[in-house]
């Protein structure tokens, strides 16, 4: 069943082709693949990018039920793959300023190719999702968000225990790339990656 992907605003998008056709834009601020790409670039699979902050503290981890229930996120951002004759070469994102949606920046890696495999095999999924990407800034984490509301607005920032998680690769240690998790199941997993570890002599 294929995922039901929201529309970008629409300055969002107005904005990455500006980018694209600026003749004022600095070549070095580009990546390397999208100044060596030939022919037109199509800004595609546009995403809401939310980021997770509440792992930093504890009293937030204190609030929150043991299937992931009462995390909750922040929209940062839009994010685009940009694909040209041959598949994504880069990716472009957009963030919320006073004045509305704007260009951020271009950039390449392999979230690129591994946001497209988590995007491919989640449409194959026999369950409606809303894809999302989820920024975890405390693991240097980024997950596709498949919400189980595929009907909510970008904007909703709580997670739910019928959510999935699938990290993307490169994904932390001890956390499994490309595998769906539930919100309840990774929490505890991410938990433990930032608890810090024992000193030598102590008990674990």
């Amino acid at each position: 069943m294929p995922l039901h992907v929201l529309p970008a605003p629409a300055p969002a998008l107005r904005s990455i082709f500006a980018a694209l056709s600026s003749p004022s834009a600095a070549l070095e601020d580009r990546p390397p693949a999208l100044r060596s790409v030939q022919g037109p670039l199509s800004p595609e699979s546009p995403l809401p990018v939310h980021v997770l902050d509440d792992l930093n503290g504890t009293d937030a981890l204190d609030r929150t039920g043991p299937d992931g229930s009462g995390l909750r996120t922040r929209l940062t951002g839009w994010r685009f793959l940009l694909r040209g004759d041959d598949g994504p070469v880069a990716a472009a994102e957009t963030v919320l300023t006073p004045d509305g949606w704007t260009f951020s920046h271009f950039f390449e890696g392999p979230y690129l190719g591994s946001t497209e495999l988590a995007l491919r095999r989640a449409e194959s999924s026999a369950t409606l999702f809303q894809p999302r990407l989820l920024s975890v800034p405390a693991l240097y984490m980024l997950t596709l968000w498949l919400h189980a509301d595929p009907e909510a607005d970008a904007s909703t920032t709580a997670l739910t225990p019928a959510d999935l998680l699938v990290p993307l690769a490169p994904a932390p240690p001890g956390i499994t790339a490309h595998r769906p998790y539930r919100v309840g199941e990774l929490l505890p997993v991410m938990t433990l990656r930032l608890s810090p570890a024992p000193l030598l002599g102590s008990p674990a």
